[in-house]
C-alpha cells in the first residue's frame, strides 16, 4: 500500500517546494520558481488552491485520476489526499499555488463563510476550467496576496490576507456556478457524502439530541457496513473514521469558541458532548490549548 505523507504546516510544504516561509499560516508560490512536487500521495492539513498553466503532469484525487488540464484550478481541503501520478517527475512547472492553514480564517469574516465554498469539499470532484478572462482575474488575486506577504507582518496583515483570499474564493463561486450548475448529488462519492453528512449534522440540533456522530451512525446513513466504511476512509485519507469525525468536531469548535455570548460548556453541549470536560480534553489534545485559552489567543 502506498505511503501517505501528511502535510500539516505551511513551513513543511514550503520546505518541500524549496521556498521561503514568509508567514506561518499562508503561502503563495509561483511554481516556475519552486522545486517540482515529487511523485506520491499527500494528505493535506491545509487548504490549497492551485492554478495550472501548462498541460503537464497528472494528479490523483484520493484514488481517482483528477481532471486537471491547462488553465484550470483545483481546490484541496484539510484531510483530503492529493497525489502526483507515479512515473511523472514534475508537476505543474508553471502556475500558482495558494495554501493557508485553517487557523488563518478563525475570527475573520472568511472563517464564517468557509462552508459556503463547497468546491473545497468532496462534493466537487472536477477541476475548475477557466476562460482566459477568468484566469487573469484569478492570477491578479494571487498577486495581491503575494504582495501582502512581502510586507512586514503587522496588525493589519491577517485581515488583509483573509480578505483577498475571500475575494478569490467568491470569484470561484461564480465560475463554478457556470461550470457545475447541472451537477447531480446522486453522483457524489462516498467521501463527498460523508463530509456533507457531517456538515449537515453539526448545522442541525442533532448533536444536542443524539450526541456526537458515531462511526456506526455515519456508515448507516451512507448505506455501508461500519467495517467497509472504516476501511474505505482509512485507505482514502490515511486517517481512521473516528479521527476524521474528531477533526470535523474540532474545526466546528474552533469557530464557535469565538462566540463570547456562550460559555465553553454551552458550546460543548451544542456539539454533542455529554460532559464539557471531555470536550476540553479533546480540544487541548488536538489544538494544544484549552477552548478558553484558544479563545483568548485571538
Amino acid at each position: 500500500m502506498e505511503e501517505i505523507v501528511k502535510i500539516d504546516s505551511i513551513a513543511q510544504y514550503n520546505t518541500l517546494r524549496g521556498v521561503t516561509t514568509k508567514h506561518p499560516l499562508v503561502t503563495v508560490i509561483d511554481l516556475s520558481k519552486a522545486q517540482p512536487m515529487p511523485a506520491g500521495a499527500f494528505n493535506f492539513g491545509l487548504y490549497a488552491v492551485g492554478l495550472k498553466e501548462l498541460n503537464y503532469g497528472q494528479l490523483r484525487y484520493g484514488r481517482s485520476h483528477y481532471d486537471y488540464q491547462e488553465g484550470s484550478l483545483i481546490f484541496v481541503a484539510p484531510g483530503q489526499v492529493l497525489g502526483v501520478q507515479s512515473g511523472v517527475d514534475v508537476f505543474a512547472p508553471k502556475g500558482w499555488v495558494l495554501l493557508f492553514h485553517p487557523d488563518l480564517t478563525n475570527g475573520t469574516p472568511l472563517g464564517k463563510h468557509m462552508h459556503d465554498y463547497s468546491f473545497f469539499s468532496y462534493d466537487v470532484n472536477e477541476a475548475l476550467h477557466l476562460s482566459d478572462k477568468e484566469k487573469i482575474m484569478v492570477t491578479d488575486c494571487f498577486s495581491k496576496i503575494e504582495y501582502e506577504l512581502d510586507q512586514n507582518i503587522d496588525r493589519h496583515s491577517k485581515r488583509l490576507i483573509a480578505s483577498n483570499i475571500e475575494l478569490l474564493l467568491n470569484y470561484c463561486i461564480r465560475f463554478y456556478d457556470r461550470q457545475f450548475i447541472t451537477r447531480d448529488n446522486a453522483n457524489k462519492g462516498i467521501l463527498e457524502r460523508f463530509e456533507y453528512l457531517l456538515n449537515g449534522y453539526f448545522a442541525s440540533d442533532k448533536p444536542q439530541n443524539e450526541g456526537l456522530p458515531s462511526v456506526a451512525y455515519c456508515a448507516e446513513a451512507l448505506h455501508l457496513s461500519p467495517n467497509y466504511f472504516g476501511d474505505l476512509v482509512k485507505k482514502e485519507t490515511g486517517r481512521s473514521t473516528q479521527e476524521y469525525i474528531q477533526l470535523k468536531v474540532i474545526d466546528v469548535a474552533k469557530e464557535r469558541v469565538f462566540d463570547m455570548n456562550k460559555s465553553v460548556s454551552e458550546i460543548a453541549y451544542e456539539l454533542g458532548f455529554k460532559y464539557p470536560q471531555h470536550f476540553t480534553r479533546l480540544f487541548k489534545q488536538r489544538v494544544g490549548y484549552t477552548p478558553q485559552e484558544y479563545r483568548l489567543l485571538n
